[in-house]
């Protein structure tokens, strides 16, 4: 009988395989990649057309001597790498080390590891994709070149184990700009006003903000505007001028893709991006449910398309009709062609299994892998439903020439909303409308609330939203976001504090370097073009290499324009007037994974450090010491008192020492203004003035 042999990536994927197939099949795992690029150099032969020079992994030896064992029993192997350019890469890669003979050499792939899905792809076997795998090569070697080009001049210029990215530089430099934002906003003044009417008839009263007047919407900057409209209305009757009613639709939302998947587990489950792809990984490979061995309950997770299968789609709608109703279930969803090839056109990320419910799965799941099941199949189940349809009524009501408006909606049928609702969903609107109003009603008028407000600085990045914009500007794709991210974390240019992410001393300096000598590096629009080029690459649209000369002469002479500029500064330590208090000499500032901070110069003989308070020449507001540059536990840069814990003075934002005119109070410097720390006094001179 005729013997099989079939290679997957994870050895979890075994133990789910073996057991759909027969006794004539045996499935083994290559543990990921088993040939890259060397570490020790950058692995691509410049002088021959940059081809990459490929070695066996260390620690992989073992594996492939066990799987060629395996490939000399089997009559035909099955490379059943996962459904993507970094799978058929693998599968290449496993065919050139295992020296496999294209006669019985074979590439089935699934989007999902289900009985049904691994025996129809034995049916559908083909070659490997050379178009896939070239893209693959090709971000490989592009980041290969930028890492191992760039790196070694950061640890010249800054410290030893920096590194540069093609995708990570761009990701640091948006959470440095979106900082360099918030630090320079400065909060513009305005005022909301309710008017709190009495309806006759009725206990409860109406609340209506005010809108303008008839004609256009008035947003009130200062007290002296909203006085002049308080005296205005003053004695004014408030009187019905227009009830609507109309009907509105809120659409069910899309399944998952991996980056709304990442962005939503952020939201609803306070997940990082790393931990979502490694449960839905944990998802994907395989659970061991009572009574029916190990399944995998979701489809691939590493994806951009929101396709469905006909056969699922099909399956959910009959379920939600089935177990909600007829009148829940979406009419039939037509799949749109979005012009991708089919072959790499996967589906969104969903339960391979309507009929499993999350409760159905709650024993067999940890608490983790169950919350984020649920959130896939609710999601799913959604997306196959009707629209939520609401009654939204609005009122406007006139007093003198303005115009006060008060809104409200009423659900009518929930549809898709009786499963799921997205973490951020705006709170259904409370004002629930007085039953018998009509044009007639009669309104008195019981107070007007003024209220101040500040308008607020652009949000921090946090790990969702950084997903959000690095899929928006087409940076990265489903497979880059959370190593990204990681990425940024763990080299501590980037600090995350309660989901917030903010850039460190660390990342200021690479990113200042990066932004300085090698812009197109970190320029949004060159690597999303870079990814747009590896995507034609894919569809064979473009010879890989073609990519790789046009770039690398441009990286080199970049590269040789900075080091000689390196060349003029020369890097050395700045000495202090501290005195080491172990062997009395003046300390030297150095940079740490933290940060500056000061060191002995007798090191190794005297290991003596200290935190580095770097003053900024400045008095304390509160005592007149001097203000130094401090951090929080995470690394985030603050300025406070030398005094520190004697003296509480702290600001995110650098103090002046100028005092501000109008209030007596401190200045801070707000990108090239100076502000009044004082938010209700309000004042701002040009910070370029002040130094004139």
């Amino acid at each position: 009988m005729a013997h099989y042999l079939v290679i997957v990536e994870s050895p979890a994927k075994v133990k789910t395989i073996k057991k759909f197939l027969g006794s004539n099949y045996t499935v083994a795992a290559s543990q990921g990649h088993v040939r890259d690029l060397p570490k020790s150099s950058l692995g691509v032969d410049i002088e021959h057309d940059y081809e990459p020079k490929y070695i066996t992994i260390r620690g992989k030896g073992d594996i492939l001597a066990s799987l060629r064992k395996e490939v000399k029993k089997s009559d035909k192997v099955f490379l059943a790498t996962d459904p993507d350019r970094e799978g058929e890469a693998i599968s290449w890669h496993l065919a050139a080390a295992l020296k496999l003979d294209e006669k019985k050499m074979r590439r089935i792939t699934f989007n999902e590891i289900t009985k049904n899905a691994v025996k129809a792809s034995l049916k559908a076997p083909r070659d490997i994709d050379m178009n896939l795998v070239d893209a693959q090569q090709a971000r490989r070697v592009l980041d290969r070149m930028v890492g191992y080009m760039i790196s070694p001049l950061l640890w010249a210029k800054v410290k030893r184990g920096l590194s540069a990215g093609r995708v990570q530089s761009v990701a640091l430099r948006l959470v440095a700009d979106r900082e360099e934002e918030i630090n320079a906003f400065i909060p513009d003044e305005y005022w909301t006003l309710d008017a709190v009417l009495k309806i006759k008839g009725e206990k409860r009263p109406l609340v209506a903000r005010f809108y303008g007047t008839d004609k256009k919407k008035i947003t009130i900057h200062s007290e002296n505007e909203l006085n002049d409209i308080l005296h205005k209305i003053e004695n004014a009757d408030f009187k019905i001028t227009d009830i609507k009613t109309t009907e509105r639709i809120r659409k069910a939302p899309l399944p998952f893709t991996t980056s709304t998947l990442q962005q939503e587990a952020a939201k609803a489950l306070n997940f990082g991006t790393q931990k979502t792809m490694r449960i839905a990984q944990q998802l994907y490979e395989g659970i061991d449910i009572k009574g029916n061995g190990t399944v995998g309950v979701i489809t691939y997770l590493r994806t951009d398309s929101t396709r469905i299968a006909d056969e699922a789609d099909a399956a959910a709608r009959e379920y939600i009709s089935v177990n909600y109703g007829n009148e829940y279930a979406a009419a039939r969803h037509e799949a749109s062609s979005s012009g991708k090839k089919i072959q790499d056109a996967h589906e969104a990320i969903r339960p391979t299994d309507i009929t499993r419910t999350p409760a159905s799965l709650k024993d067999s799941l940890t608490r983790d892998q169950f919350r984020l099941y649920q959130l896939i199949w609710k999601r799913f189940a959604a997306s196959r439903m009707n629209p939520a349809r609401y009654e939204a009524t609005s009122v406007r009501i006139g007093a003198e020439e303005y115009c006060f408006t008060v809104s409200a909606s009423k659900l009518l049928f929930d549809g898709f909303r009786s499963v799921y609702t997205e973490a951020d969903e705006e709170k259904e609107e409370s004002n629930v409308l007085v039953g018998n109003l009509s044009m007639d009603s009669v309104l008195t008028k019981e107070e007007l609330d003024p209220k101040q407000h500040f308008t607020q600085p652009p949000a921090h990045y946090t790990e969702a939203s950084l997903v959000k914009a690095l899929e928006e500007l087409g940076i990265g794709r489903p497979s880059t976001y959370a190593p990204t991210i990681s990425i940024i974390l763990g080299r501590r240019y980037v600090t995350k504090e309660a989901k917030n992410l903010y850039l460190t001393e660390i990342g200021e300096v690479v990113n200042n370097m990066m932004k300085q000598s090698f812009p197109s590096i970190v320029d949004v629009n060159f690597t999303a073009n870079m990814e747009g080029l590896l995507d034609m690459v894919e569809e064979g649209k473009v010879e890989w290499k073609e990519i790789i000369r046009n770039f690398y002469p441009d990286l080199e002479d970049a590269v040789k324009k900075a080091e000689k500029e390196l060349e003029t500064v020369k890097i050395e330590d700045e000495v202090t007037d501290v005195i080491c208090e172990e062997c009395g000499r003046n300390m030297v500032i150095k940079y740490g994974p933290h940060g500056k901070f000061l060191a002995c110069p007798g090191f190794p003989e005297c290991r003596n450090t200290k935190p580095y308070l770097e003053k900024i020449g400045v008095p304390c507001p509160v005592c007149g010491k001097d203000v130094v540059i401090r951090k929080t536990k995470k690394g985030r840069r603050y300025y406070g008192c030398e005094d520190n814990p004697e003296c509480e003075f702290m600001s995110w934002q650098k103090p002046s020492r100028e005092k501000c005119p109008e209030c007596g109070g401190y200045m801070v410097e707000k990108g090239n203004k100076l502000v009044c720390a004082n938010e209700k006094c309000g004042y701002v001179t040009s910070l370029d003035k002040k130094k004139e």
